[in-house]
């Protein structure tokens, strides 16, 4: 089962555009060994739509060999052709991760019996874990309650990351889907301890890139039945979300995890750095107070 916050990391660039080795390798120590229970690599903050699979692969090879086994690691291998996300999905496995999350696929709108198909020639092809990633808003497609119910029966579907930001929707994919071994994880990062209160089992959170800490602390707090901290620490997150949406993901989130110390570069074209001055100085005054800088 999924359980705990899964981090949906950033992928750290250099200025040429490769990878940057060491920084990742600095924020996969950090997240460790600040307690995340999961790694979820080229996911939408991991910029996957404008990242070539041969850099996936390599992304994602090196992302295994830095963890060591020491949490799980998630791969986004969605994509619009079946094929395609067959095929990627196969190199992810021969890499070594540990489970694929899998994002509808967007632009065409589908109907029920296709989605249903695509998923299920994905997990019959694919001897892996497989996630399901739902952001309808993104993508246009917002996964039927029904179809989710229908999708969880098959055995190597194991759960669900849910960023529609609709507690309402959360609670549908558990109600409806019974079986012990899958789960359903808040992608809604200001939703995380609603979630856990209604039967999800965790999160995959971005904000969990730069607040580690905070992130853990709502999973560890709401374990332990301690709900007024829980909903402190919950409540610690919004100073930042407020300021992530100076700009386009994930231009505010990597810029301050580089204000943190961890220098992880700036997002793949057309997505720009922030460049309103007072927007700037705002996510500086923020990231001060929440590192006490």
């Amino acid at each position: 089962m999924l359980n705990g916050i899964i981090t949906a990391m950033v992928t750290p660039f250099e200025s040429s555009g490769n990878i940057d080795i060491k920084a990742t390798e600095i924020l996969i120590e950090k997240l460790i060994a600040n307690g995340v229970q999961g790694i979820f690599v080229l996911g939408t903050n991991g910029e996957f739509h404008v990242i070539e699979n041969d850099m996936k692969i390599k992304f994602a090879k090196k992302v295994v060999e830095i963890v060591a086994k020491r949490v799980p690691v998630y791969a986004g291998a969605g994509g619009n052709s079946t094929d395609e996300v067959i095929k990627l999905g196969k190199q992810m496995i021969a890499v070594g991760v540990d489970a694929l999350s899998v994002i509808t696929p967007y632009f065409v709108s589908l109907k029920e019996n296709e989605l249903y198909n695509h998923y299920q020639m994905i997990a019959e092809n694919l001897a892996i874990p497989i996630v399901l990633y739902n952001i309808p808003k993104n993508t246009g497609i917002n996964l039927s309650f029904e179809l989710v119910s229908k999708l969880s029966k098959i055995s190597n579907i194991i759960g669900i990351k849910d960023s529609s930001g609709d507690i309402n929707n959360i609670a549908g994919y558990i109600d409806n889907t019974s079986r012990d071994e899958f789960s359903v994880l808040s992608g809604s990062d200001s939703l995380i301890l609603k979630a856990l209160k209604i039967g999800a089992t965790g999160a995959i959170s971005a904000t969990s890139n730069l607040l580690t800490t905070n992130n853990v602390e709502i999973y560890k707090q709401f374990i332990a039945g301690n709900l007024d901290k829980a909903e402190q620490w919950q409540q610690s997150l919004e100073e930042f979300r407020r300021i992530l949406k100076y700009a386009s993901i994930p231009s505010v989130l990597k810029q301050s995890l580089s204000l943190s110390g961890i220098e992880v570069g700036v997002p793949r074209l057309p997505v720009l750095p922030v460049t309103n001055p007072n927007d700037n100085q705002d996510i500086v005054n923020t990231i001060k107070n929440y590192y006490h800088l």
